[in-house]
Parts: structure tokens; sequence; C-alpha cells
């Protein structure tokens, strides 16, 4: 193994070919002449404005004469071009001639070669002599035939002389053995340009930040992995997870990595590139997240690529998200085929949506398993539905397991749906602790149902939240119930936000007389759950917002909401609309309303019906209505149709 920055430097065994030759000469050979010289270096000061032939030109003739330092600058030129049999003799001659820089690159070559031990030797006599870059490549040798407490000694060497790789070098020997130390050398070696220490030092201040015990009084936003800012699994065919709301601002530890991951992406690291992309789109900056994004994504980082698909796709720009989508696929990004099958399958090209999943599913993302399973479902394929949810759900999908589970119960097979309602429900699914909820519901074991019921409303689930309300409210317990309506209610439940209505209409004093000419009086806070419950379509609260208008005096309000829920079905809010229309003077379409309402089973009514009957005197046909309102009842209602019909009868037959 070789442990390295940003680029191989060094080979175990084998030739070195061309391209590798000049990378690790770029890295390692040591300039001639120069005392504290640093990797990377190159020959003389009088190479930037000389070309290279006439550098070598000069440098030759001088090395003839038995200039030793023309002789070191040479041997590394040559080296650094891959001559490798033209630089050895100069290097050869340089070194026994005692020349530290040409010590260090005749062991480069050696090793290049493949002499290791013979490069070793050589590394340690430039080492000895002060040399950074051979104590840099020393320290590696060792490490690489795994004696690190030399590697750690030759490797410190390097890194206190100011060496930038061999800080990296001996920061990843430290973090390997769990030495806190490494720290210390990696902000080392970022500090002097190193792009991979810079990235792995922001890596683990941002990770000591967001994994540390967080006080009442800690500050700071965790922040994303990088690459997983969105998910296409799990949604349904075209539909695709939502982004959270933005993060605060990073303090602390946390804007330190972020300083950090920023120059090292400034240095062309794409892995530190997508991570900051990740951070300033969950901040909300995300023009600049799509432009390091885009910068990653050009040198190849698949999840780039796949989030700013993401980021295209949300500006609308969906065919341009697609191309990146398919270019991160293509490099087998999992996540970027999900979002291409979702993609296909909202346009309705169900053949290409699968086998975009079935990509992802290749690419080892069991989301595509998942996501084919979704779409068999919707396209009634049953079978073939439960086969991908239990491929997914056996490689520990959630969602799988509680959409199988879904499955069989639908089948009746309400014992094998359990176990993966289970399964689903420990390893964090809402919706399946929910759905156990429902199960248990339904064998009427109210206890281990409302047990569930609550697991899921604490995670948010609204209709978990409002069933708990429900038993509270069935036990007494009207503060628990509030709390749990209120949070159902909040979630968009309407059943929640009328029963919550409910409890608190329950407290309010009774109305006092009506006093001519008093301010009308603002809308209490139950109203207030009504109307909200009422807009969303909730017929017996679109009839309580009715009657309290009318009771404000509000009679065009009234009749809004009556008439909205009549024409939904309700017989009350056909009955109320009835009422308030005869008040009115409208009695034929008061008439028109009762009749509704009669024949949806309202008592009142129908007595209502008998009463106009009798009074226009249709005497049979007010009996008829007599006879359905004794029906339907309450008893109150039955008991006056009752007489009334008596009545009729006696008025027939005088």
């Amino acid at each position: 193994m070789v442990f390295m920055g940003d680029r191989a430097t060094l080979l175990e065994t084998g030739r070195f070919v061309q391209r590798h030759a000049r990378n690790a000469a770029d890295e390692i050979i040591e300039a001639a002449g120069a005392v504290d010289a640093v990797l990377g270096a190159t020959a003389e000061t009088d190479a930037v404005t000389e070309n290279e032939t006439e550098t070598e030109a000069r440098h030759r003739r001088a090395a003839e004469r038995g200039d030793l330092a023309s002789m070191s600058a040479l041997g590394a030129l040559l080296l650094r071009r891959g001559d490798l049999d033209g630089a050895e003799p100069h290097l050869r001659g340089a070194t026994a001639e005692g020349d530290r820089a040409a010590a260090n690159n005749l062991g480069v070559l050696l090793h290049q070669r493949g002499y290791a031990d013979e490069a070793a030797g050589w590394w340690r006599v430039a080492a000895v002599a002060g040399s950074a870059p051979a104590a840099h490549a020393l320290g590696r040798h060792h490490r690489e035939r795994g004696d690190e407490p030399a590697a750690e000694y030759w490797l410190r060497q390097a890194a206190e002389q100011g060496h930038a790789l061999g800080a990296y070098a001996l920061a990843d020997l430290l973090e390997h053995r769990g030495d806190v130390g490494a720290e210390r050398w990696l902000r080392a070696a970022a500090e002097q340009g190193h792009r991979e220490a810079a990235y792995r030092l922001a890596m683990a201040l941002e990770r000591r930040a967001t994994e540390a015990p967080r006080g009442p009084h800690a500050t700071g936003t965790r922040l994303p992995v990088p690459g997983a800012a969105r998910s296409a699994a799990g949604a349904a065919p075209g539909a695709l997870l939502p982004d959270g709301p933005p993060a605060a601002e990073p303090v602390g530890e946390l804007a330190e990595a972020e300083q950090w991951f920023r120059q090292a992406a400034a240095r062309g690291h794409r892995r530190a590139a997508l991570h900051l992309g990740a951070i300033l789109e969950q901040r909300g900056e995300l023009k600049e997240a799509g432009r390091w994004y885009l910068s990653s994504a050009k040198e190849g980082e698949a999840r780039a690529a796949c989030a700013l698909g993401f980021l295209l796709r949300d500006a609308g720009d969906e065919e341009s998200a697609a191309v990146w989508w398919l270019r991160a696929a293509q490099d087998g990004d999992g996540n970027a085929a999900n979002a291409l099958g979702a993609l296909h399958a909202a346009r309705g090209e169900q053949q290409t949506a699968e086998r975009w999943y079935r990509a992802a599913m290749d690419a080892g993302d069991v989301n595509g398993a998942y996501n084919l399973g979704l779409l068999c479902a919707a396209q009634d394929r049953i079978p073939q539905a439960e086969q991908w949810y239990r491929r997914a759900a056996y490689a520990g999908h959630r969602e799988a397991a509680n959409a199988l589970a879904v499955l069989l119960l639908q089948a009746g097979d309400a014992n094998g749906a359990e176990p993966w309602f289970s399964k689903a429900a420990e390893a964090g699914s809402v919706d399946a602790a929910f759905n156990l909820g429902i199960l248990h519901a339904g064998r009427d074991d109210d206890r281990t149902a409302l047990v569930w019921y609550e697991r899921a409303a604490a995670a948010g689930h609204t209709e978990a939240a409002l069933q708990v309300g429900i038993a509270a409210l069935r036990d007494g317990d009207e503060q628990t119930a509030e709390r749990h309506l209120r949070c159902a209610a909040g979630g968009g439940s309407a059943e929640a936000a009328f029963r919550l209505a409910s409890v608190l209409d329950a407290r309010r004093p009774e109305p006092g007389p009506a006093v001519l000419g008093a301010p009308r009086e603002e809308k209490s806070e139950c109203e207030e759950w009504y109307e909200r419950a009422a807009r969303q379509g909730h017929r017996r609260a679109q009839v309580r917002v009715g009657m309290l208008a009318a009771a404000r005096g509000d009679l065009a309000e009234a009749d809004r909401w009556y008439r909205e829920a009549a024409e939904a079905g309700s017989r009350n809010g056909a009955f109320n609309l009835g009422l308030l229309l005869a008040r009115e003077g409208s009695e034929r379409e008061a008439s028109l309303w009762w009749t509704r309402a009669a024949r949806a089973g309202h008592g009142r009514a129908a007595l209502r019906l008998a009463l106009l009957a009798a009074r226009r005197g249709e005497l049979t046909e007010g009996r008829r209505w007599c006879a359905r309102a004794v029906e339907l009842g309450p008893a109150e209602v039955a008991e006056r149709a009752a007489r009334l019909s008596e009545a009729l009868h006696q008025e027939l037959t005088a």
C-alpha cells in the first residue's frame, strides 16, 4: 500500500510508465543546490528565463567540466523527463561528491527501476544530510514494509522541516493509529496548500462538530453528507423527496471546516467541491452550490453530477438535469439512475423508467428495487410489485418492507404482513408504525394499537397523532387530546382541526343576549380551526362554521358554508340551508333542500316537509312525510310527527 497525497509517487514493483514517472518527478525530485528544497521544486532559478533545451545544454557543459551543482541539476532534469539512463550517471557522480539532492534523486530513480532497497539506502544518505523529500520518501518506504516506528521517525523529520507531503503522510500514519496528534499535521500540510490534507482536516472538524454531544447552549447546524443532498428513492414514480428548510449559518468548527473544504475545492479536489456544494445548497446558496457541483462533476465526480441534476430540475430545467443524471448514471451512480427512472415514469415512459431503476439496482442501490415495486404497483402488476418490494425489504429497505406488508394485508394475509410492518417500524418507518396501529385496532387490541400510534405520532405522523387524540378524548384526558389534535391539525388533518375546534368550542361560555349596536365579536380560535377544516372540505366543520356565522348575523357567510356542505352531501347542511332560506322567504328552495336532507335520513327535515304539506292542504303528502319523520327520529321529532300525522288523519276522515 502506498500512502500519499494527491498523486501516486512510488510503486511497489514493476516499471514506472512515462506519465507516472513525470508525476513522481513533480513531487519528489529535489532541486539541486537548494538547502531547504521542497517537493515539486524544479531546477535552478535561471530555468524561469531559459527554455529547457538551453538549460540542459548549459548544465551539460558545466557538468562535463566537473561542476557538482550542474551534474545534480542535469540529473534531476533528465529524471523529470523520464530519461532514467541519461540521468543515472550524472546523479551517481554528484552523489559521490556528497550532493544531498542528487542522493535523493538517485533514490527516486532506483525506486522507479524497481530497486526499492537500494533506493532506500540513498534516501537515508540524503535524509541524514537534511533532505526533507528524502526523509518523506524513506518514511513511506518503511511504512510500506510495515515498519511503523521507522516510518514515523522519518516522516516526522520531513514534517518538522515544513515538508507538506511529509506532514500529510505523518498525519495519515497517526490517524491510522488513532493518535490525536494527526490533526496537527493535517493542518500543517493544509496550510502549505496540500489539498487532500485540507479536505481531510475539514472532514475531521465537521465530524467532531456534528457528532459531539450537544448541550442546551450548543449552536451550529449538522451538515449534509456530500452527495446525499437528495434522493430519488422512496417516492412514487416521478416524485422526488423535497428539500428541508434552509440551514443556519455555520459557526465555530463548522465554519472552519467549510473554509478548508473551500480551499481544497479551489485547488481542484473534486470531493471537497462536492461537499462544499452540499453545504451551500443546504444553506440556500444555490447558485454557488451549482458552481461547485459543476466543478466537481467536470472532474468526474458522479455524485456531484447527480446533485447538479437535482438543482437544475428544481430550477425548472428538466432537460439539463437529465443530461447530468445520465452522465452520473453512466458512471455508476444509483441515485442518478433512480432520478432518471422517476423522470421517465412521470412522462409515462414506463419501459425506460424500468430500465433505469434496474440500472440503479445493478449499481448497488436498493432503492432501484423499491422504485421498481412502486412502478409495478402503479400498473396493477401486483405479483411483480411484491417481488421487487420483497427484494428491497430483504436488503433492509424499510419503506419497501412497509409496502410489502401493505400488499400482503390487502391480499388478506394479516399474519404475513405483521412481521414486515414490525421490521419496517423498528427500522424507523413512521408509516409502518402507524400501519401496525391500524392492524391491532382491527383486532380490537386498542392498547397495542395506541402504543404504535403514539410512536408514529412522536415522529410527526399526522394521522397517528389524530388517533392518539381521539383515544385521549375517549379516556377523558382532554389536555393530552388537545396536544395531539393540535399536532395533527397543524399537519393538515381536517378531522383533527374539527375535533380540536370542538374541544375548544365546548369551553366557550354561553353567549349573552345580543345588544343592539354592539360591535361584532372577533372570530374565536375554535372558529378559526372550524374554518380550516371547512376549507379542506370537512362537511361537519362547514355546517358548524355556517352556524357560527348565522349566530353573528352574517347570513351570507352562513348560506355559503351551508350550501357547500349540502352540495357535498351533508344532510345537516341541507337542513340548515333550508331553515335559512325559509326565514328569508324562499320556501320553495327550502323545500328542495329539506327533501334532499330527508331522503338522506334527516328526521327534522322530514317533519318540516310534513308541516309544509299540511299548510298547503296536501294532507296525504303530509302524512307520508310524518311517517318518514317517525321512522327517522329522534324521539322528540318522532313524537311530534306522530301527533301531526294523527291530526292529519282526523282531518282526512272528518
